[in-house]
């Protein structure tokens, strides 16, 4: 066995990011949605609701996303305790997700250029994605009583990132696969008049962050008339509201993609002319004197490598790449082999 150290030059990391489909089944689109009834009647239902690509009871049904609505004063959800006004559900979902979005308890939900007391927020799987959303590849169309909107984001269209406690986040706009679609009813930058953006997407946590005040105003300002509660110490079934609105049966479409940054390390071995053309394989020497058996080994030697050895500096090996067909090697040959690890 000979053994060379690899040069500072000889090692090359390398970087791409890979996009595949989200749901379930390899599905780019979901156009069908279910909740489970057992959930809504039960105590999680008053905080989210989980959503399936198929009738909850189906042996092959998984959660896609769920859905939660969140208002800072407590309103569209009954009160823990009628003694203490504004501690709800809802309110609960508004702290969870200012803490793991904005970091700050004092901070507020700013759409666009304007500020928002309420949101509802789509949190994909975890088993659904790898390392993150892909942004660009957003389409989600949402249904109320004065039509249909549908929603991308502005990842290929802002000038630069913004960045929260949760990673990159990204303005809701109008259109679709990422691309801007600009109405009279919508700013130049593709958001309702006077209502801000329609809310975030924050790829690094896969969450879509949707703003009421946007989706609840009229067609004049780029709204659609979805309809929110927030009544007082009321049970105001706001999440079922907003699985109505994606669920609708004119709209029913919601495309998303993943995303994951494979890393690779390439590792270039050299086998000069005058290097690997001798072999310790016992074939090659008498077991009695130690000689080389055939003459032709000692000035013309062929060797052929089937695998090459990576060995860290206490000599342990710590990986092993098997070439796909034996390499001939002698005086007259030199051998560059290109490994790559993947991690």
């Amino acid at each position: 066995m000979a053994l060379k150290r690899l040069d500072p030059q000889d090692f090359v990391v390398s970087s791409d990011s890979i996009s595949a489909t989200l749901w379930s089944g390899g599905t780019p689109t979901l156009t069908t949605f279910f909740t489970s009834s057992t959930q809504e009647a039960g105590s999680s239902g008053n905080y989210y609701l989980n959503v399936y690509q198929t009738a909850s009871t189906d042996p092959n049904a998984a959660i896609q996303f769920a859905v939660a609505y969140g208002n800072k004063d407590g309103s569209g959800s009954t009160y823990y305790n009628s003694a203490v006004p504004g501690v709800s559900p809802t309110k609960t979902i508004y702290g969870q997700y200012r803490t793991l979005v904005l970091g700050d308890e004092n901070s507020s939900f700013i759409f666009g250029n304007q500020s928002s007391s309420d949101f509802w927020a789509l949190s994909i799987d975890r088993a659904r994605y790898k390392e993150s959303i892909f942004p660009g590849s957003l389409t989600l169309k949402l249904s109320g009583s004065l039509g249909v909107i549908s929603l991308t984001d502005d990842s290929q269209v802002v000038a630069s990132t913004t960045f929260t406690d949760a990673g990159r986040v990204y303005n809701l706009i109008s259109g679709s696969a990422g691309s801007k679609v600009t109405t009279a009813a919508t700013t130049t930058d593709g958001w309702s008049l006077n209502s801000g953006s329609y809310g975030w997407l924050l790829p690094d946590i896969g969450t879509i962050i949707l703003n009421p005040v946007a989706l609840t105003g009229s067609l004049a300002v780029g709204g659609i008339g979805l309809n929110v509660s927030r009544s007082l110490n009321a049970p105001g079934l706001n999440n079922r509201r907003i699985f109505q609105a994606i669920s609708a049966s004119t709209a029913a479409t919601f495309k998303l993609n993943s995303q994951e940054t494979i890393s690779s390390d390439y590792i270039f071995i050299r086998a000069r002319n005058a290097e690997f053309n001798y072999t310790e394989n016992p074939s090659f020497i008498s077991g009695s004197t130690g000689e080389v058996v055939y003459d032709d080994f000692i000035l013309n030697p062929q060797t052929y490598i089937t695998t090459v050895g990576l060995y860290n500096d206490s000599n342990d090996l710590v990986a092993v790449a098997k070439m796909s067909r034996p390499l001939l090697k002698d005086f007259t040959k030199e051998a560059l082999v290109r490994i790559k690890l993947d991690f």
